[in-house]
């Protein structure tokens, strides 16, 4: 059974664990994540680009609403590929549910041609499911757009994939590297809260509308309430540059899944690295700037000398000052010293990229 993205009503399926009908807060519309106490082996992080292109999709349809996003709206106007985009707006619309076929399963190392990969190889029978759940939430062209698209999934799997693929060289690909450095920054601090002050301290501080209650994650949304047992499965969360809200998963056989707004995004986040990196520098130094800014992978010191064009004695003195300003962990690796962004270096680099 395909699974269900909820933030506006959408009907629950049956799943084992899950009591879809409704036990708590009656005034209130609320989805609560069961997990085990004190579990933080529970808690799991991901990444979804394709979460990211569809909500950049509804930004363009109603971008009045989206102010953080403004910044990154002037600089794609100009290039939205019309006709791809035509075709991802019929089926994801401003707001409420969209297919789900259109994005993977968040995972920490998905990226966007493995969504593109997975999208073109998506279940024609899930296909059927989620066009049948839009053909009886549209109406007028709209409607008349997926019914078409539901006559023939097959061929218009392949369409939407190539609009998905076009939509996401115009607008997404100039920004991915600033959009995913806020993702990873915010994954860090909240793996760091974690392990200082547990789930609860963690989970306090996504969103206005969760909160941590009796040994479970809870989400208000708009028109959706449920019971997800999570103990066994885990939930994962998903931080968003592009949603400003949250949203949820809970149908099997995807992992329960909560999507909520990252930190550090403001209406600067899609300005060029080329001027972030130099807001950096101002802060650092252009060298020790250069250093954290490629120390997303673990580095030896000759490796960091020989990428910033400097001595090894040179780098090995920047590396001590960002090692003792906790923004690079250093560890023995056999013979070899690796160098790599610590949370903290993350979270500068997230906030300033």
């Amino acid at each position: 059974m395909p699974r269900a993205r909820h933030a506006l009503p959408v009907p629950s399926g049956s799943r084992p664990g899950i009591h879809p009908r409704y036990l708590f807060d009656v005034d209130r519309n609320v989805v609560e994540f069961r997990l085990a106490p004190d579990d933080v082996s529970a808690i799991r992080f991901g990444l979804s680009p394709g979460h990211e292109l569809a909500h950049a999709v509804r930004v363009l349809q109603r971008p009045a609403e989206h102010p953080m996003q403004w910044g990154w709206l002037r600089a794609v106007r100009g290039r939205v590929p019309q006709g791809a985009f035509d075709t991802l707006a019929v089926l994801i619309g401003p707001s409420g549910y969209f297919p789900d076929f259109l994005t993977a399963e968040p995972e920490w190392d998905l990226d966007a041609a493995g969504e593109l990969e997975r999208l073109r190889a998506a279940s024609i029978d899930g296909m059927r499911v989620d066009l049948g759940k839009m053909l009886v939430r549209t109406t007028g062209a709209r409607h008349d757009a997926v019914r078409g698209m539901l006559a023939d999934p097959v061929v218009w799997r392949a369409r939407i994939a190539d609009a998905w693929e076009a939509v996401w060289a115009a607008l997404l690909t100039p920004v991915w590297t600033q959009l995913e450095r806020i993702l990873r920054a915010d994954v860090a601090v909240r793996s760091r809260r974690i392990a200082l002050g547990g789930i609860a301290a963690m989970a306090a501080e996504l969103h206005p509308r969760v909160s941590w209650s009796a040994d479970a994650v809870r989400v208000e949304l708009a028109a959706h309430r449920e019971i997800v047992d999570c103990r066994g499965s885990g939930l994962r969360l998903v931080p968003s540059v592009f949603s400003g809200g949250c949203s949820v998963l809970t149908e099997a056989p995807v992992q329960p899944t909560l999507f909520y707004p990252a930190e550090g995004v403001t209406e600067s986040w899609a300005r060029r690295t080329a001027s972030a990196a130099a807001a950096l520098a101002a802060l650092l130094g252009p060298a020790r700037a250069g250093i954290l800014l490629a120390s997303g992978e673990p580095r030896t010191t000759s490796r960091v000398a020989a990428d910033a064009g400097l001595a090894a004695s040179t780098a090995s003195h920047h590396l001590s000052v960002l090692r003792d300003a906790g923004l690079i962990a250093s560890r023995r690796d056999g013979p070899r010293v690796l160098h790599l962004r610590t949370p903290l270096g993350e979270a500068v680099i997230g906030a300033r990229l």
